[in-house]
């Protein structure tokens, strides 16, 4: 069992340095183009603003090679402000002396942003100097980035070894809806997988394949199943576009035995989009999915960056009754693997 942040003794004035997960898409000029990520981790900042903590929030942003000024967290703390409707110091580091006397003068319930972590290359390598620098900063830490739980990071596995640390209420909904979709999942049960890289996908598709009804795939991930000569352990389960064409997109026929399939379900989840949506003639497929989805009825989970841009697009996230946080880090823990961010809070 992880540590829960309700099981914490969090006492009036606790510095809480929790590890957030704000790697939003930004525009060209750093506006934030979607704040799906931001808003998930509010009712964790709430919930200590209202015990009186000092909240320190730190997070990453992209893959800068320096420090990049593309990369900053500065638009994210603005976000924050008009979510929180409370201000949000922005920090230009996430660690030194002129961090911790920043620090020092946090009051009760007041929140501080720290800049980018990935600005210092031992984030990645998880150096245990920078996670110590980290811990120096608070009394309790709370990891609610279920995203990067797969990270081995410093942020994410080395700040609990020197704090008394627990899982925000993302981190804990995550692992407890992606655990029931796993093991107690209402069927019939159809798992929707599409977008590429079948090589990241070959074991959360034989893990469903055990307990699915049906798993439909997209054209690019069918394509490289036979490119590569992939087998799987139930292929009677697995549904497939009729067209034998590079899919750019669901052909109609596809598109109504998928949806047969969807709208029997008790159960749905979803991966990837079912075609090269960031072009708008290749976006049938995937709106006529959603359709499906919507009107089935079924309890409906979806995951992966890609899908869940796509459909905040659209402006249907709140059709879904789950939208998940993670794209990797879901894939791997509904695979059965082991995530180092989690097993840090056990």
């Amino acid at each position: 069992m992880i540590k829960s942040i309700k099981n914490l003794k969090i006492k009036k004035g606790a510095r809480v340095l929790v590890r957030c997960d704000f790697n939003v898409p930004l525009s060209k000029n750093g506006k934030i183009l979607s704040d799906f990520r931001i808003r998930q981790t509010i009712p964790t900042i709430e919930y200590l603003v209202k015990k009186r903590a000092k909240l320190i929030l730190m997070s990453h942003l992209g893959q800068p090679i320096n420090q990049e000024l593309k990369y900053t967290l500065k638009p994210v703390a603005k976000r924050l402000e008009e979510l929180l409707k409370k201000r949000v110091r922005f920090l230009d580091d996430c660690l030194g002396e002129k961090v911790e006397k920043e620090i020092e003068k946090l009051k009760l319930g007041e929140i501080i942003l720290l800049e980018n972590l990935r600005f210092y290359k031992e984030e990645e390598k998880n150096n245990k100097n920078f996670a110590k620098k980290l811990a120096k900063l608070a009394d309790i830490y709370i990891n609610d980035a279920f995203s990067v739980c797969h990270r081995a990071h410093a942020s994410i596995v080395g700040v609990s070894k020197y704090l008394p640390f627990g899982a925000g209420f993302l981190l804990e909904k995550e692992i407890k809806i992606l655990t029931q979709l796993m093991k107690n999942p209402q069927k019939p049960l159809v798992v929707i997988i599409g977008g590429k890289k079948v090589e990241t996908k070959i074991k959360v598709i034989n893990k469903f394949c055990k307990i699915a009804d049906y798993i439909l795939i997209g054209g690019l991930i069918k394509k490289e199943i036979k490119e590569k000569n992939i087998q799987f352990k139930y292929p009677e389960k697995i549904v497939a576009p009729i067209t034998e064409k590079v899919a750019k997109d669901l052909d109609s026929q596809t598109i109504d035995i998928f949806r047969k399939k969807i709208i029997s379900a008790k159960t749905i989840f979803w991966n990837g989009p079912l075609g090269l949506v960031e072009e708008k003639k290749h976006t049938k497929g995937s709106k006529e999915i959603i359709k499906a989805i919507i009107k089935s009825r079924a309890f409906s989970v979806v995951g992966g960056g890609e899908t869940v841009e796509f459909i905040n697009q659209l402006g249907l996230i709140k059709k879904f009754n789950y939208v998940s946080t993670g794209g990797s880090a879901m894939l791997e823990f509904l695979s059965g693997d082991k995530l180092p961010g989690i097993e840090a809070l056990k």
